[in-house]
């Protein structure tokens, strides 16, 4: 997963270890952040945080659960 540090970045790249996905993501500034909002990056690879905007795109492959 790239680290991000702030919430002006256009997009981020997450793998199954970053699952379930939330924005504002641990390693980004608490004075910078919106409320938690999960974001559902496995149905199409990639989703928008309805928030800040940040992109987020799923690398690599993700164990389905039954």
């Amino acid at each position: 997963m790239s680290a991000p540090t702030d919430l002006n970045r256009t997009h981020i790249d997450v793998t199954a270890a970053d699952l379930p996905l939330h924005c504002p993501m641990p390693s980004m500034k608490l004075w910078n952040t919106h409320p938690r909002v999960f974001i559902d990056v496995t149905s199409t690879g990639e989703a928008k945080c309805p928030y800040c905007g940040t992109v987020y795109k799923l690398s690599g492959p993700v164990k389905s659960h039954h």
